[in-house]
């Protein structure tokens, strides 16, 4: 292992993910083979580079003293979303069909937003993925406001 593998910068800042996960094996494994990524460290905590950043998971568990009145845990629905990862793919009809062929269940095909075109997946643990491919927004066309505002 090299300094970098590790998310750790010689000066400034660089931006990872965690990601509280119910198995770490079975998380690790997916995005692994689905992004490609490298496993730089197995456990404690799980870091799987992927491109030019990194996912970094562990098993929940209560407070600590650095976050005394938290507690981590994996979602529990699906339904309500707060955050996401957002990954930019340079061919998101290629990406899709390996990612397919890989097993990954996505919620719809590939969808023309007029900015991008996007679709989602689920991670192992209901975690939601956009997967996205600028595509008007390079010639200053974007996506229409969502509904109601």
């Amino acid at each position: 292992m090299t300094s970098d593998d590790l998310p750790a910068p010689e000066s400034g800042l660089v931006l990872t993910h965690f990601l509280t996960v119910s198995d770490v094996a079975r998380s690790r494994a997916f995005y692994a083979d689905v992004f490609g990524g490298r496993v730089v460290l197995a456990e404690n905590p799980c870091i799987v580079k992927i491109a030019n950043s990194w996912i970094i998971m562990n098993p929940g568990g209560g407070p600590t003293p650095d976050k005394p009145d938290t507690v981590l845990r994996p979602p529990e629905s699906t339904e309500v979303v707060s955050a996401f990862l957002n990954v930019r793919v340079a061919d998101i009809a290629a990406f899709y069909a390996e990612a397919r062929g890989k097993g990954a269940e996505f919620l719809t095909e590939p969808l023309d937003r007029k900015a991008e075109i996007r679709c989602y997946l689920r991670d192992p643990d209901g975690y939601l993925i956009e997967i996205g491919q600028a595509t008007g927004m390079l010639e200053g066309i974007f996506a229409d406001p969502p509904a109601g505002t």
